[in-house]
């Protein structure tokens, strides 16, 4: 679900990503307003010193993004809040007095602690009045306790208001927390899009269930750590990428649709499909020839001018699927598997001859267009036990992902679902075992379970090769027999 190709930026920009996508500009104003009523923090701040931070309100709650000392625009937010579902007036009303701007202080040196300046102004102006009171013949014992009680409700009845407002909210802090509901946030985001433009029931419905399950994440990153997340927090994000995907099958995918197509129409929504092909672009008008064997998001970034470099017929008509560390092009997009040609295997800036002897024993005996996984590779080499006599396939895919996000080669970047993922790191008989959470049945996943996988693969990198062949980049060195390959 990447996409080596340069897209504009209103096709690339996610969700939440940066603070206020949908007002340029409004974040210059916004910062130059808090640097106004607050400072940046540096090597003379005390720990009592608050960053500055500017909140983005929302529909379902706010960001916080801190103001950073170089002036530029922060790519994660330091704190947000996610409001309860299904909120009452009251309780919006409760989101914006919690996102107010903060309260301006006045410390004297004399005496410990500070004081709002709100308290302040409210003692001055009930001293005031309570003169004006007095001399117009009010009693002393109404005047005093007035006055008195003024300038306590300003200074303590916002605590008390904040206190009674954290009940209807929700709020994440912290770097590792505010990424992970940043993402699932952006994924909300799409639905709700969606259902602003659509009258399906099934639309605005996923788009309530959508709000829930952002909820129930806030409350459970309250308490985990996103680096370690439970079986309940990874299945909510789960299951919000499948309501994206499903909405985005729902919506009308027409070549003469102009708004459909447009870049920026529905692009937004493209991170949470885990099966869409052509994510930044039109659809081909006729479908292509499906692959002889082998999922889902599309990832290509073609060469700016036409390649003429020479084609083996065997060579580049094999790709090569192998999966890896997850890594987030964008705040709602999460790789973790890529399909590359063959011929990638060459490139320069691969570890050599390592690419050249894994090429080979990949292309060997295969069928044109076949998409072989690397657990296949280990299969066919006693199980990965003479991978050291061939290659150091862990070096060779970490250089290869490095030539992919520095756009040298095409690839159909994949966000593989969990089962699907752990079927292309096995082997072509192994077997997976899996528990359902709620009703506690088990359920083998085997060899037909893979294939499927790597049909489904195949027919994404049809779409994705509509017209324009991966490119597998520039300078390839010469390939090897599979002999030498042994």
């Amino acid at each position: 679900m990447t996409d080596t190709r340069p897209t504009p930026p209103s096709a690339a920009a996610a969700h939440h990503e940066r603070p206020f996508t949908d007002a340029p500009g409004r974040w210059e104003k916004e910062r130059g307003r808090a640097l106004r009523t607050g400072h940046l923090p540096g090597h003379t701040c005390t720990a009592a010193c608050e960053p500055v931070l500017v909140v983005e309100r929302t529909g379902w709650g706010w960001l916080a993004w801190p103001v950073p000392q170089d002036g530029g625009t922060p790519e994660h937010p330091q704190q947000m809040g996610v409001l309860t579902p299904a909120a009452t007036r009251a309780q919006h009303l409760a989101l914006r007095w919690l996102t107010r701007r903060p309260a301006r202080h006045i410390a004297r040196a004399t005496l410990p602690g500070s004081v709002r300046l709100s308290t302040a102004c409210a003692a001055l102006f009930s001293l005031l009045t309570a003169v004006f009171a007095a001399r117009h013949g009010l009693p002393i014992g109404v005047v005093l306790p007035a006055m008195f009680l003024a300038p306590l409700l300003a200074e303590h009845l916002p605590d008390r208001l904040d206190a009674l407002s954290r009940d209807h909210v929700r709020t994440v802090d912290g770097d590792g927390p505010c990424r992970y509901l940043q993402r699932l946030a952006a994924l909300h985001t799409c639905l709700v899009r969606a259902a602003a433009g659509s009258t399906r029931y099934e639309v605005r419905r996923s788009a309530e269930i959508g709000r829930q399950l952002l909820w129930d994440a806030a409350g459970l990153l309250q308490t985990q750590d996103p680096r370690s997340p439970s079986a309940e927090l990874i299945a909510r994000k789960r299951l919000m990428l499948q309501l994206v995907h499903q909405v985005s099958q729902m919506l009308p995918h027409t070549a003469d649709a102009a708004t459909a197509t447009a870049p920026g129409a529905h692009d937004a929504c493209t991170p949470g499909r885990s099966l869409g092909p052509n994510p930044f672009g039109a659809r081909p008008a006729t479908h292509p020839a499906p692959r002889p064997a082998p999922t889902p998001p599309l990832q290509k970034g073609p060469s700016p001018v036409p390649h003429t470099a020479p084609r083996q017929a065997a060579a580049l008509d094999v790709y090569l699927l192998f999966a890896h560390e997850p890594y987030y092009p964008a705040a709602a997009r999460e790789i973790n598997a890529t399909v590359v040609a063959a011929a990638c295997l060459l490139h320069p800036r691969v570890r050599q001859p390592d690419g050249a002897r894994i090429h080979a024993r990949l292309v060997h005996g295969r069928r044109p267009g076949e998409i072989v996984p690397l657990s296949t590779l280990s299969h066919e080499l006693d199980g990965g036990a003479r991978w050291p006599q061939v290659a150091d396939w862990q070096t060779v895919t970490e250089d290869l992902l490095q030539v992919i996000r520095d756009h040298d080669c095409d690839a159909l970047g994949l966000g593989l679902p969990e089962i699907a993922r752990a079927l292309v790191c096995v082997g072509p008989h192994s077997e997976i075992r899996s528990v359902d959470s709620t009703s506690g049945a088990p359920r083998v996943y085997g060899p037909r379970d893979r294939l499927a996988v790597l049909v489904e693969v195949g027919r994404q990198l049809a779409w994705a090769e509509a017209g324009c062949p991966l490119w597998p980049g520039d300078g390839l060195l010469p390939p090897i027999n599979s002999g030498e390959a042994t």
